[in-house]
């Protein structure tokens, strides 16, 4: 299955979540797209509510449905409680580090800063944004992208910084601190909804 590239902000509507985290999709119509989303209600089976769960955090990383099963199994043999050590792998993957070190605005343009090979991973080129990155590793622009328009943006916009990461502006360049906590991730995701449906 190929990567959604369509709108984001109707995946929001769709899903009446906010895959940017920033709630500016459901602002001004909090409702379903299309002609019959407003006013219309539907009642969710517990297998829709678990499929709906999947679908957005799917769609908060930006994932195909193979990466995100495969990240699941994966999170079986973290210590940690699976849905727990399932989202703890997700925010390490070297995307989503580089978009909360607010090198971009989105997940889609830090992946396309990653894809690009503008990153390097204690100083070396890495150029996949699964990559999982290890607490302690540290991440910087290469020296020829640090004037890049697009980082620059981004770089002003940052309001707010998760404390398991820090980002030196002079130095262009941060560390990935520690694993999260669960009290630090999205307080609207139940991962226990999502290791229910993946679990039948």
């Amino acid at each position: 299955m190929a990567r959604y590239t369509g709108p984001s902000w109707k995946l929001a509507r769709r899903l009446n979540f906010s895959v940017l985290e920033n709630g500016k999709e459901l602002q001004k119509r909090p409702y379903a797209p299309g002609q019959h989303g407003k006013g219309r209600r539907v009642k969710l089976s517990e297998y829709g509510l678990q499929l709906q769960e999947k679908q957005k955090v799917r769609r908060m990383y930006g994932m195909n449905e193979k990466q995100f099963r495969k990240t699941f199994a994966r999170a079986k043999k973290v210590a940690q409680i699976h849905g727990h050590g399932f989202l703890f792998l997700l925010e390490s993957r070297l995307d989503n580090i580089v978009y909360r070190m607010g090198l971009a605005n989105t997940r889609r343009g830090s992946r396309q800063l990653v894809n690009h090979g503008h990153i390097l991973v204690d100083g070396k080129k890495v150029d996949i944004p699964s990559y999982t990155v290890k607490p302690g590793q540290t991440i910087s622009l290469k020296e020829k992208s640090r004037n890049l328009k697009v980082v620059k943006e981004a770089l002003e916009n940052v309001m707010h910084r998760p404390e398991y990461v820090t980002f030196d502006e002079t130095k262009m360049e941060g560390t990935y601190v520690r694993l999260p906590e669960r009290n630090e991730l999205n307080q609207e995701i139940n991962e226990s909804l999502i290791v229910e449906f993946y679990n039948k």
